[in-house]
């Protein structure tokens, strides 16, 4: 196919902005659901504690980062079409997959394997060995979770070559912080959704009908995308406009024009730009999973609200981390307005975000005068979370050739779902601890003192990810030797 030029300019770029948004959407409507029917609906059913949520939610980040760098990787080798669609199809098998446990753990315990939704609760009451129920049941979760970790690891690495292919520099934190608000529109749509679903149709159904929205969107994807050189929906214009970058990167010196020959894993590990990005994700991945994972068990654990209490302040928390789009748009003030360069603009957009978490040291505090205190606090630190995730993604384009961006992303994901594993981890064992124990922490007990802890470590991991990755990468350093 080739581009024909049309009576006036085309926006289609905004069209493929708008499939990543919905994709990112559903990626965070999928991962939510658990977090939003495990304390009223399933821990009962199955006897779990905070520990084991802790672990499922630990081994979800473990198989997800494992899986961004081998996702990354696939991308890239199948390309942003096929890898997209390969990516979206796995993890929808796998959200749907978590409706079947209850079944799957009835089977194995009692041997009776066709009993439906119903039969499957009625069976497990049965049985007196709760270890062996938790043990089963964790374990499937887990199976599902893999499955599920498996695909979405796709999305990111896919949205962010996709972003590279469709836009400009300039304008990519922009696109990003529109299709990464997906993300947040996921989580600000799941609590008045999800729990609703489960409390009229069972727990099970909403991991279906969440699940199934994937596989919808694959329609679209096969039917819109294409490279925007080959895409007729794309006029010559815009063609230009998309690939204005080629032209000012040539006026660099030692520019060498950007091959097709395929980038290896080892090969990345060898500069400093990579590193940087990975310290940084590594730092604040972890954050933001702990807000998305936990704040439902803390308005639980804390303030006394059932999954539909808590819908309405987690709607409102997550409304407020909508103002992330504006991280995109600092970037695009400071290069146009100010003159600086793209990773300039960003790392100083990024220092100003860093600051914002610093507000989660007094949430805790704060919160015995109304637990909105806190509700507003984590949505201002998960808005400059999702500023700062769409900046740091983006200065893998700035740095990497096309080739290499959704391997490298994959790194960074590696890094960063690390980082989310130890937090998810440590925060289950810790609340578990701080519970039972009655533990005592800056005039905090039981589990309002594990709270606290893990609030003041998410203050600061912002300012220390940006202090590394500037020390690392101080000025605009883009790579053509890959």
């Amino acid at each position: 196919m080739s581009n024909s030029t049309p009576k006036r300019a085309t926006n289609f770029r905004w069209v493929i902005c708008g499939l990543l948004f919905v994709a990112t959407t559903i990626n965070y409507l999928d991962r939510q659901v658990l977090s939003l029917t495990w304390k009223d609906f399933i821990a009962p059913e199955f006897h779990w504690t905070n520990n084991d949520y802790g672990n499922i939610t630990a081994l979800f980040s473990i198989f997800y980062a494992v899986s961004l760098l081998f996702a990354g990787r696939f991308v890239d080798f199948m390309d942003t079409k096929k890898g997209f669609l390969w990516s979206i199809g796995v993890w929808s098998v796998g959200a749907c997959l978590h409706a079947f446990a209850g079944i799957a753990t009835s089977g194995y315990i009692t041997g009776h394997w066709f009993v439906g939704f119903e039969g499957a609760k009625e069976m497990i009451k049965t049985v007196n060995d709760t270890g062996l129920v938790i043990s089963v049941s964790v374990t499937l979760f887990i199976f599902a979770r893999f499955v599920l970790a498996l695909g979405e690891a796709g999305n990111f690495p896919a949205a962010i070559k996709t972003t590279a292919e469709y836009f400009p520099k300039k304008d990519r934190a922009f696109s990003t912080s529109i299709f990464n608000a997906g993300a947040t529109v996921g989580a600000l749509a799941a609590p008045v959704t999800i729990p609703f679903i489960a409390e009229a149709y069972g727990w099970e159904m909403s991991f279906i009908v969440i699940g199934a929205l994937g596989f919808i969107w694959m329609g679209f994807w096969v039917f819109l995308y294409e490279k925007p050189e080959k895409n007729p929906r794309v006029c010559a214009s815009e063609l230009e406009y998309i690939q204005q970058d080629a032209i000012e990167d040539s006026k660099i010196e030692g520019y060498v024009p950007e091959t097709t020959t395929k980038v290896s894993l080892a090969a990345c590990f060898k500069y400093k730009q990579t590193w940087a990005f990975a310290f940084g994700k590594f730092m604040t991945d972890g954050v933001w999973w702990f807000f998305l994972f936990w704040t439902p068990a803390y308005l639980s654990s804390v303030y006394n609200m059932d999954s539909t209490q808590a819908a309405f302040p987690l709607f409102v928390l997550y409304m407020i981390t909508l103002v992330s789009i504006l991280g995109g748009w600092l970037p695009t003030y400071f290069v146009e307005k100010k003159g600086m360069n793209p990773y300039e603009g960003r790392m100083k957009a990024m220092l100003i975000f860093a600051f914002f978490p610093l507000l989660a040291l007094v949430a805790q505090p704060l919160g015995h005068f109304t637990y909105w205190i806190p509700v507003i606090i984590i949505g201002i630190a998960g808005a400059a979370h999702q500023a700062w995730s769409a900046n740091i993604f983006t200065t893998v384009g700035d740095m990497f050739p096309k080739k290499a961006i959704a391997t490298v992303t994959g790194i960074g994901g590696l890094a960063g779902g690390l980082g989310s594993t130890l937090i998810n981890k440590g925060s289950g064992v810790l609340f578990d601890f701080s519970e039972n124990t009655n533990m005592s922490f800056m005039g905090f007990h039981g589990i309002e003192a594990g709270y606290f802890i893990i609030f003041s470590i998410c203050a600061v991991c912002y300012l220390i990810g940006w202090t590394v990755m500037k020390t690392l990468v101080p000025k605009y350093s883009p790579i053509s030797d890959l």
